[in-house]
C-alpha cells in the first residue's frame, strides 16, 4: 500500500458536486400517512403559499428591527426581534409539515418572493408608524389566508395541517398583531 495516498481519499470532502433534482417542487412522494394524494397536494400548495408569506414576514420583522428609530427604539427593537424569532419557528414548522406530507417546501428566499402575497417595502427607512403598519398589513394577509386554509384543509381530512395553522400560525399572528397595534395608539410619552 502506498503510504502517501490514504485509503478512501483520506477524508477529503468531495466538493462541487452536481446532480439532477430528485423531486421537483409541486410534486408529491407517496407516504403512508392515511391521507389521499389530492388532499396532500392541496395542503402542500396552501402551506407553501403561507410558508412564503411567513418567510417574507420574518424578513420584514428583521428589517424593521434593524431600522427602528425614536423614543421607543429600545422596546420596539427588542419586541420586533422576539416576533421575528417566533416567525422563524413558524417557517420551520410549515416547511416540515410540507415535507411530512410528501411535498417540497419552498426554501429559497428568491422563490418565496415569487410566491408571496405581501408587497415589497421600499429598500430604505420608513417612519416607525409606517413600518408597524406594514407589519400589521402582512399579518392580516396571512391571517386571512390561514383562516380559509385551516377550514378547507380540515374539510379535506387534513387535521394535522389545520391544527398547525390554528394553534401555531393563527394564535402567534393574533398575539403579534395585538402587540404591534398597541404601539400605534397615540398617547404622549411625557404629558399627563
Amino acid at each position: 500500500m502506498d503510504t502517501l495516498t490514504p485509503p478512501h481519499g483520506g477524508g477529503q470532502p468531495l466538493l462541487r458536486q452536481k446532480g439532477a433534482e430528485i423531486q421537483q417542487f409541486g410534486t408529491l412522494k407517496q407516504l403512508p400517512i392515511a391521507l389521499g394524494h389530492d388532499a396532500r397536494m392541496y395542503a402542500c400548495q396552501r402551506l407553501n403559499r403561507l410558508l412564503a408569506d411567513t418567510q417574507i414576514l420574518y424578513s420584514l420583522y428583521k428589517k424593521h428591527h434593524w431600522l427602528m428609530r425614536g423614543a421607543t427604539f429600545h422596546s420596539l427593537h427588542l419586541m420586533l426581534d422576539k416576533h421575528a424569532e417566533a416567525q422563524l419557528a413558524l417557517v420551520d414548522a410549515l416547511a416540515e409539515r410540507v415535507q411530512s406530507l410528501g411535498g417540497v417546501a419552498v426554501g429559497d428566499p428568491r422563490h418565496a418572493a415569487e410566491l408571496t402575497s405581501i408587497p415589497r417595502p421600499p429598500d430604505g427607512v420608513e417612519p416607525v408608524p409606517v413600518m408597524l403598519s406594514r407589519l400589521l398589513d402582512a399579518h392580516e394577509r396571512i391571517l386571512t389566508d390561514v383562516r380559509d386554509a385551516a377550514a378547507r384543509l380540515s374539510a379535506e381530512g387534513d387535521e394535522g395541517s389545520a391544527d398547525l395553522l390554528v394553534s401555531g400560525v393563527l394564535r402567534t399572528g393574533e398575539a403579534q398583531v395585538w402587540f404591534l397595534a398597541e404601539h400605534l395608539v397615540d398617547t404622549p410619552l411625557v404629558r399627563g
